[in-house]
């Protein structure tokens, strides 16, 4: 038994980019704020693609003064994203533990 055994951290840690996954959508559906945020950066990235060239390429990269700004931008609202997605995930944590610990009338 000890080997097919997976006590719960181990599976919440085996599944969560599944957890992660979830939370975003959850946010894109619920939270309009975040959804607008999203497709902010998502448009930022299609008008723009020296964002890609700077954020995945190698070598060097010269930008001009709006390039430089408008890569500042990109970088505070994904910086401003990413907040929102580990408030999200920081909560769901709370309110998943809570249902647990009922389910096992701990509480």
């Amino acid at each position: 038994m000890k080997d097919t055994y997976n006590d719960l951290s181990t599976r919440i840690e085996d599944s969560f980019s599944e957890i992660d996954s979830d939370i975003v959508i959850d946010l894109r559906n619920t939270n309009e704020e975040y959804d607008k945020l999203d497709m902010q950066i998502s448009d930022l990235k299609q008008h723009n693609p020296f964002i890609d060239k700077v954020m995945e390429g190698d070598g060097e990269i010269v930008l001009t003064a709006e390039e430089h700004q408008t890569l500042t931008t990109y970088l505070r609202l994904c910086m401003k994203r990413d907040d929102m997605e580990r408030q999200h995930l920081y909560f769901r944590g709370h309110t998943d533990a809570f249902s647990y610990l009922k389910k096992i009338n701990m509480l």
